[in-house]
């Protein structure tokens, strides 16, 4: 009997909701351009702003704010290329979206750092913001994708308002896991995904604040009030949609009962093991962490033939493992870096998932002691 494979990467992508496919496929039937003015164009254009209005509505924003993107990649990138300001400050524990970004266009000087959790150090901030070229924006991941450390973002947006600074937070994992509103985090851009609350891969969305600086820089097509160009993906943001609808459901529950899960998961480690960022507030689904000796890429490989899916703490585009440069932030040493790995649960996964994942891991650690001993 084949044994089922067990999903264990949300925070790469969270398996699609049923509801979100079917909601696609509907789309998908109708069929037409949504900025063409015939029955088909007018009925996609309809379901398109139906589906802002419904994401609106989950972050606390205006529907007119919603700029639907590519994902959240291209919505950071649409913000950091709009905002007109003068200078860019992000954390050392950014996205690639951001931090490549501001490595190539602006001073490295302008990179804030982070403890030893992962938590922005607030007092390098503020001299960061004092010193830079106003207008500032700062780039801030509300929660880390690696780590699942929450930053907290209540007193950087106080900060950014002493300091007369715009604020961008990438909410692109924390978004269905916790609460979200742009209000509440008092951003002046917010950045959202489809795939990583169970909807498809293709959709995201840059929030904007009432007010908030738009420099239109992307010129063509004229869609979404002429500030992303290009037809917009019907079929993807309806999905996305409703796949918000769901995730927003008793999120409070399903937070509870995946933090137990994230719990148990890491109750049940072997011994010699590292759980990175634990002393800080995270993600309810997300644990980062070492088995002393044990290489990422080799253990990443080996549980996927035990039919069990996880990832190195960092992963670029090619799928081979590197260095997490968030650890090495958070003052990792690589010989530890190298044997960060990532189990991330969500809304498929169960009880029996834990208990699989930590016995191939098991499986794997006494596999690794046994070649030790025989060397």
């Amino acid at each position: 009997m084949t044994k089922t494979p067990i999903y264990c990467d949300y925070n790469a992508g969270a398996p699609i909701r049923a509801e979100a496919a079917v909601a696609m496929s509907r789309a998908l039937a109708l069929g037409g351009n949504a900025s063409s003015v015939h029955a088909f164009g007018r009925r996609m254009r309809a379901m398109i702003e139906d589906a802002r209005e419904k994401i609106a509505a989950a972050l606390e924003a205006q529907a007119e704010n919603i700029v639907f993107t590519g994902g959240a990649s291209e919505a950071l990138q649409l913000a950091l290329t709009s905002s007109g300001a003068a200078s860019l400050i992000v954390s050392a524990v950014e996205h690639d979206a951001v931090y490549e970004h501001a490595k190539r266009a602006l001073n490295a000087d302008h990179i804030a750092p982070a403890d030893e959790n992962g938590v922005i150090k607030l007092d390098e901030l503020t001299a960061l913001l004092a010193e830079a070229p106003k207008p500032a924006l700062l780039a801030l991941q509300l929660a880390n994708n690696e780590t699942g450390v929450i930053q907290p973002i209540a007193r950087v947006a106080a900060l950014c308002r002493e300091h007369g600074a715009l604020l961008l937070v990438d909410a692109a994992q924390a978004f269905g896991r916790i609460p979200v509103s742009v209000g509440d985090l008092d951003a002046t851009y917010l950045v959202v995904s489809s795939h990583k609350l169970g909807g498809p891969a293709g959709a995201g969305a840059l929030v904007l604040a009432p007010g908030a600086p738009f420099v239109t820089t992307r010129f063509g097509g004229g869609q979404e009030r002429g500030r992303r160009p290009g037809t917009e993906n019907g079929a993807a943001i309806v999905g996305f949609a409703v796949a918000v609808e769901w995730a927003l459901q008793d999120m409070a529950a399903e937070a509870a009962r995946v933090r137990a899960l994230r719990d148990r998961f890491e109750a049940g480690l072997p011994g010699e093991s590292v759980v990175f960022g634990a002393g800080a507030l995270r993600l309810p689904n997300t644990s980062n962490f070492a088995l002393i000796g044990l290489n990422a890429e080799t253990a990443v490989i080996a549980m996927d033939l035990e039919g069990v899916a996880i990832s190195s703490g960092a992963a670029c585009s090619s799928g081979k493992v590197r260095l997490s440069r968030v650890l090495a932030a958070m003052g990792v040493g690589p010989d530890l870096a190298k044997g960060a790995l990532r189990v991330s649960f969500g809304h498929e996964s169960k009880e029996t998932d834990v208990d699989e994942v930590l016995l191939a891991l098991n499986k794997i650690a006494a596999r690794r002691s046994l070649q030790g001993a025989a060397a």
